[in-house]
């Protein structure tokens, strides 16, 4: 069995560059595997071992770091290896917006925690947005969620200018797959005017593990970016594979369409790419088979 960590923390972290073998090497001794983002705001990522005391290291590592103190991280598991490497990046973001004033230390919306979210959302007088990439909501959402339709997050700013005014005077409420969009959407809002905004504490993933399935507003699954492609109620790996070609979420029955190849192409994006891109992907996909085939034998 597999411990899984989603763990976000905003602080700054000047020497981000000067700590990033070491943290590396520090997981790497343990077994861990998955990715971490470093940047001169804080930390992001998801990481999985066997067994939990390696996670409980890194934590106990990461919280030594001087700002780093309440860092917080949300524990699942999954039956197989969710990561197939282990890697230590710098970036300008740890995630990406686009928004240089934008200062999730200075201000965000007023965190609500998973047992009062479904109060919160049922208001009249409440607009709810998910803050995710398009492909992630078409597997699941809140009920009456407003999806903005954007392909990344960075999007989000535009999409907000182009529709904020019918969303005026509504109280605001956002949610992501873990919390860390949210810290930096609702603190966008919040330089933009709007008084009321609020962010589900801990994100989809808390949201699951903590409310009942017979109480849920939830509908669908929840995208994951790690091997299990997807949970549901009590973070349960869900149903959907992932397409190779194009990390997008491929839904049972879509394996049935002609456009899914596995490792080359789905519905989603055969239409993207060409027949140079798909062969290289099928070889891709044939060594895979080998590679497998080979190990399943050595066994």
């Amino acid at each position: 069995m597999f411990t899984v960590a989603a763990l976000y923390h905003f602080a700054p972290l000047p020497d981000a560059a000067l700590r990033r073998d070491a943290l590396f090497a520090f997981c790497e001794a343990r077994g861990i595997a998955g990715t971490l983002i470093l940047a001169h705001e804080g930390i992001n990522g998801t990481v999985a071992a066997p067994g939990r005391d390696a996670i409980l290291e890194l934590v106990a590592h990461l919280r030594g770091w001087p700002g780093f103190e309440a860092l917080e991280w949300k524990e699942s598991a999954a039956d197989t290896a969710p990561f197939r490497r282990l890697k230590v990046r710098l970036k300008r973001e740890i995630v990406t917006m686009g928004q240089p004033d934008v200062d999730p230390l200075g201000q965000v919306g007023t965190h609500v925690p998973p047992a009062e979210w479904n109060a919160l959302i049922s208001a009249p007088d409440v607009v709810t947005i998910d803050t995710r990439n398009d492909y992630e909501v078409e597997i699941g959402s809140f009920a009456g969620a407003v999806d903005p339709g954007t392909g990344s997050f960075r999007e989000f700013p535009g999409w907000w200018a182009a529709n904020r005014e019918r969303l005026q005077g509504k109280r605001v409420a956002m949610f992501c797959t873990g919390g860390i969009r949210c810290e930096k959407s609702t603190s966008f809002l919040k330089a933009q005017g709007v008084e009321e905004v609020y962010h589900l504490q801990g994100g989809i993933l808390k949201y699951l593990e903590e409310v009942p399935e017979e109480q849920s507003l939830w509908q669908g699954e929840c995208f994951v970016f790690d091997e299990r492609v997807a949970v549901r109620h009590g973070l349960e790996q869900g149903s959907h594979d992932l397409c190779r070609a194009c990390r997008r979420p491929v839904a049972p029955g879509a394996k049935a369409d002609p456009a899914y190849v596995a490792g080359v192409s789905c519905p989603a994006c055969a239409g993207e790419t060409s027949e140079e891109d798909k062969a290289r992907f099928a070889e891709r996909q044939r060594q895979i088979e080998l590679a497998r085939a080979r190990a399943a034998q050595s066994g």
